[in-house]
C-alpha cells in the first residue's frame, strides 16, 4: 500500500476571499505581522499497487476531479511515511 498526498491550492493571479478573511481576523486577534493567508485542500489517499501507470492516473484525477484547473494548481506528492507516523501525527495535531 502507498499513501499519496494532494495539496490544492488557488492559483497565485485568484483572489482568495477565504484566505484574505482569516488574515483579516488573525491581525484583529493581535497578529498584524500576518502578510497573506492561502486557503487549500489537503488530501490523503490510500492506494494498493503500484502500476506502471497508477502515477498518471492519480494526476488525472487530481485535474479532473479533485481540483478545478482553471483557478486551482494541485501538488501530488508520494508518502513513505508508515501508517503509525501518520497516526502519532494525527495525535499531536489533537494536542493542540
Amino acid at each position: 500500500m502507498m499513501k499519496v498526498i494532494v495539496i490544492v491550492m488557488p492559483k497565485a493571479a485568484v483572489l482568495d476571499p477565504q484566505g484574505n478573511a482569516v488574515r483579516d481576523a488573525m491581525r484583529h486577534l493581535g497578529m498584524p505581522e500576518v502578510r497573506s493567508v492561502r486557503i487549500g485542500k489537503y488530501m490523503e489517499i490510500d492506494v494498493d499497487g503500484q502500476n506502471g501507470d497508477l502515477e498518471a492516473r492519480l494526476r488525472g484525477l487530481c485535474r479532473d476531479l479533485l481540483s478545478n484547473p482553471v483557478i486551482e494548481d494541485y501538488e501530488l506528492q508520494r508518502s513513505s511515511a508508515s501508517a503509525k507516523a501518520t497516526a502519532r501525527h494525527r495525535e499531536i495535531s489533537k494536542e493542540k
